[in-house]
């Protein structure tokens, strides 16, 4: 008898894990991959964690699903058996019920293409924009170095003021994309990613902006905790000023 209850309480136990309720489902393929292990993550209490996983072995095709109470950024990894394990990593904006993923296995991060998120879509027309400042950054950054070399001060401080144009620009473009897309989770997501160094009334701006349900999200809710922390330190820094 005691066997038998241990056996249904193992049954029990089996049963309630295998039917762990999801309501979202990653499925896509990556190309030339034969082994290693695939791994779906998001990141909880600072620390990433895995989700889900599958052993490949042979079949490029995979399945993976978690539980998400709303949209939000999550990473699709790739533990290779052997070689270089650098860029391994495909982070996109998850939303509740289906999504793909596909892409090689020579170049896992930049081939991947993702389908199912409405968010995901904007994040990646964002990132798009800030290839060009990106680029243009490189470029300052070149031109800062010749100039450095060169001890020329006057080439200097026009480079410097490039840079900081730059990053106004940068900044602007953000808060612009942020407040033409308020009724989307990733509106806060690139404040606190993207321009969260920026003026802190550029980034109440965009809180105040958005739609009643993004300030009830998960990034809706750490924008406003950031901005909280950051007129704080305001408010200190103007104090200190006064003293001086």
């Amino acid at each position: 008898m005691k066997k038998l209850f241990l056996l249904g309480l193992i049954t029990a136990f089996i049963v309630a894990c295998s039917s762990k309720e999801t309501n979202f489902t990653l499925s896509g393929k990556v190309d030339g991959l034969k082994k290693g292990t695939l791994y779906l993550q998001k990141i909880e209490d600072t620390t990433i964690v895995n989700v889900d996983s599958l052993n490949v072995d042979g079949d490029p095709e995979f399945i993976l699903q978690d539980n998400i109470d709303e949209p939000q950024i999550l990473f699709l990894y790739l533990d290779k058996v052997d070689g270089d394990k650098n860029d391994d990593i495909v982070e996109f904006f998850a939303e509740k019920g289906e999504m793909t993923i596909n892409t090689t296995l020579k170049n896992f991060t930049f081939d991947a293409e993702v389908n199912g998120s409405k968010n995901h879509v904007k994040l990646k027309e964002y990132r798009d924009i800030m290839k060009r400042f990106n680029n243009q950054n490189l470029d300052l950054i070149k031109e800062n170095f010749e100039a450095q070399q060169e001890n020329d001060e006057e080439k200097i401080l026009a480079v410097n003021k490039k840079y900081e144009n730059s990053l106004r620009r940068k900044y602007l473009y953000t808060v612009n994309f942020a407040i033409n897309n308020k009724d989307y989770e990733v509106a806060p997501y690139i404040m606190l990613t993207e321009a969260f160094d920026a003026n802190t009334k550029y980034l109440d701006t965009v809180y105040n902006s958005l739609g009643k349900e993004v300030r009830k999200s998960k990034y809706g809710k750490e924008l406003k905790s950031f901005i909280k922390e950051r007129e704080k330190l305001d408010k200190l820094e103007e104090k200190v000023e006064k003293r001086d």
